[in-house]
């Protein structure tokens, strides 16, 4: 199995910065976190175990630490200034370091679990489209069966513009929508405009209806869409037995 494509959290500047980088780019962020752990609550028990693909930074370690006394943690992720970025912020924020464990590389490498559930945020769109089924695929061997999985990323159609009139198409239009976000949160518009390109030029952003069929490929059940923000989609999913 390749792996995905290398990590963008290389470069110490943009590792600094992390941050404050999703709620600036992704629409209703500081919502998406405590809807996935109220998701993941509902079967994850008091003190399961949960698996976090694309740990780096700790965002979503520390919200899941903070809210979830019980639960314990195992992080992957290909960069390790973002992994270590991680750990400074699980201890400034006083999570016991035997709560939480962090992986370098990928899913593949992570442990075999089982995991009671697992969650994968704004990671997937860094895949490109041919390793997307097998990472899943690795996800869902770790879990018990029926446990949860939680993934939000990037995730657009891609058909005609307003009214079938052609023009931008709606691909388009979300890029936009999603560099006018930006702006709106502060970021520079010269520098909204590159981000827009970069992911229109670098990035496998698919359909909801394909990231629906690969997470269904790989062996998930029951999968809902929860979340959607301008760009951005979520959803839960069950594995399969």
């Amino acid at each position: 199995m390749t792996h995905p494509t290398a990590s963008p959290f290389a470069d110490p500047a943009a590792v600094a910065r992390y941050a404050e980088g999703p709620r600036r780019n992704v629409p209703g962020y500081d919502s998406l976190l405590p809807m996935v752990r109220i998701l993941l609550a509902e079967r994850v028990p008091a003190h399961g175990r949960v698996l976090v693909v694309g740990a780096g930074g700790g965002l979503e370690l520390e919200d899941m630490a903070r809210a979830h006394p019980g639960w314990r943690f195992d992080g992957v992720d290909p960069s390790q200034p973002m992994l270590d970025l991680a750990a400074q912020r699980l201890q400034s924020a006083g999570v016991s370091g035997d709560r939480v464990a962090l992986h370098h590389g990928y899913v593949q490498g992570a442990p075999a679990g089982p995991f009671d559930g697992a969650t994968c945020l704004l990671t997937f769109h860094f895949v490109p489209r041919e390793q997307r089924v097998p990472m899943a695929v690795e996800i869902r061997r770790r879990l018990k069966p029926g446990a949860p999985l939680l993934v939000a990323h990037l995730s657009m159609a891609d058909g005609a513009g307003p009214g079938g009139q052609g023009g931008a198409g709606e691909r388009d239009l979300w890029l936009s929508r999603y560099a006018a976000f930006q702006v709106a949160s502060g970021v520079p518009p010269e520098h909204a405009a590159r981000a827009r390109d970069k992911i229109a030029a670098e990035l496998a952003v698919l359909t909801p209806q394909e990231d629906e069929a690969i997470l269904r490929e790989a062996g998930f059940t029951d999968v809902q869409m929860f979340y959607m923000g301008f760009a951005f989609r979520g959803w839960v999913a069950s594995a399969s037995s």
